[in-house]
């Protein structure tokens, strides 16, 4: 059988994720790559033995000249999400786009319809959906080990981990860790309470720290990778947002997460529920009750998935969902719902009261 075409769009440090995804695929071909700085597309071509002359720097130009193309998936900056799918669905592909879906709810909305004009597939990058734990979870929550879920924690904490470049630039990031960290531990928890939805929210944001450039890079700072040309970004996000969100089927869910915070860098989500809960950091642990007493569970054998292997799971079945008609676990849909949250999450931080959704 033939291979489908891939492209990538965006060839900064999250596609080496979805090239390896493509590459390692035996229904799939890396067929073409695109990015605005086009010594930089060139260079992950020659990496990756793409031919120069399917390398373009600007995305139209690509998806006219290879109207072959099937599979594209969008790592841009998230200010070009929108308009990078927009575009390669109305040119007949199938679009595997990045977290966040875009910069707001009405973008990401007209993203949907785009796809549902189309008839094409829409896939957000929610790629925690696609690890070991989350799995595991979902098995326990469909045979009601947990009861009801009535609230979740939602966490992701760095230190002093600002990116820096585009990341910190509100024109094309479309916020701070927010945006960036608490839309993966966000959809996370919503995904494993059942997807219920936002009736109201309650937020803060807040830039105190910054990208604190004074502070010597040790161990003990996390650092995320770099990938910017500018000397000098601009830092004009909020290095630190909470918030309460209030859903349709009476659950809660509460939201910390942060690039600069005076504390102890940390990642976890909480469930917790009527007859169990769980906590998901590096492991997986179960709360509940046996025979009148309170027991913690370990699940033998679980283990987490790198990163390489989540994006690679990911991929895999954004391909089979195109190839064969797999149903998709990552739609459109819900990333609309987690923009539609992160707005009010702002809106709410811009004007001190609750937004009702």
């Amino acid at each position: 059988m033939e291979k489908m075409k891939a492209a990538v769009i965006g060839t900064g440090s999250i596609s080496h994720h979805h090239i390896m995804g493509y590459v390692n695929n035996p229904a799939t071909e890396l067929y073409a790559l695109c990015d605005i700085n086009l010594e930089r597309a060139l260079d992950k071509a020659e990496k990756y033995g793409v031919p120069k002359e399917r390398v373009f720097a600007d995305k139209d130009e690509m998806l006219r000249a290879l109207p072959e193309i099937e599979l594209v998936s969008v790592c841009t900056w998230n200010s070009a999400h929108a308009e990078c799918t927009i575009a390669a669905l109305n040119a007949g592909c199938n679009v595997l786009c990045e977290k966040p879906m875009a910069i707001n709810a009405k973008q990401a909305k007209e993203m949907q319809d785009a796809a549902e004009k189309a008839g094409k597939l829409l896939m957000i990058g929610f790629v925690r959906r696609h690890e070991n734990f989350c799995k595991l979870l979902m098995e326990y929550r469909d045979a009601d080990f947990f009861g009801d879920i009535y609230y979740g924690k939602a966490t992701y904490i760095r230190r002093n981990g600002n990116p820096g470049g585009w990341f910190g630039d509100k024109s094309r990031s479309g916020g701070g860790p927010l945006i960036d960290l608490g839309v993966h531990v966000i959809d996370y928890v919503r995904y494993l309470m059942g997807k219920p939805k936002a009736v109201s929210v309650y937020g803060a944001t807040y830039q105190k720290l910054f990208d604190r450039p004074n502070i010597k890079k040790t161990n003990d700072c996390y650092i995320a990778a770099r990938d910017h040309a500018d000397d000098k970004p601009p830092c004009d996000v909020e290095d630190m947002a909470t918030a309460l969100i209030r859903f349709d089927n009476g659950s809660t869910m509460s939201v910390e997460t942060s690039f600069s915070l005076n504390c102890q860098p940390e990642g976890k989500i909480e469930l917790f529920g009527t007859k169990a809960g769980a906590k998901i950091d590096s492991t997986i642990e179960l709360f509940s009750d046996l025979n009148d007493r309170l027991v913690n569970i370990e699940i033998d054998g679980s283990r987490e998935l790198n990163f390489d292997d989540m994006f690679q799971v990911e991929l895999d079945h954004f391909i089979d969902c195109v190839g064969n008609g797999t149903a998709c676990i990552a739609p459109a849909e819900d990333g609309v719902e987690l923009m539609r949250i992160l707005d009010a999450v702002y809106e709410s931080a811009r004007t001190g009261h609750e937004v009702t959704l």
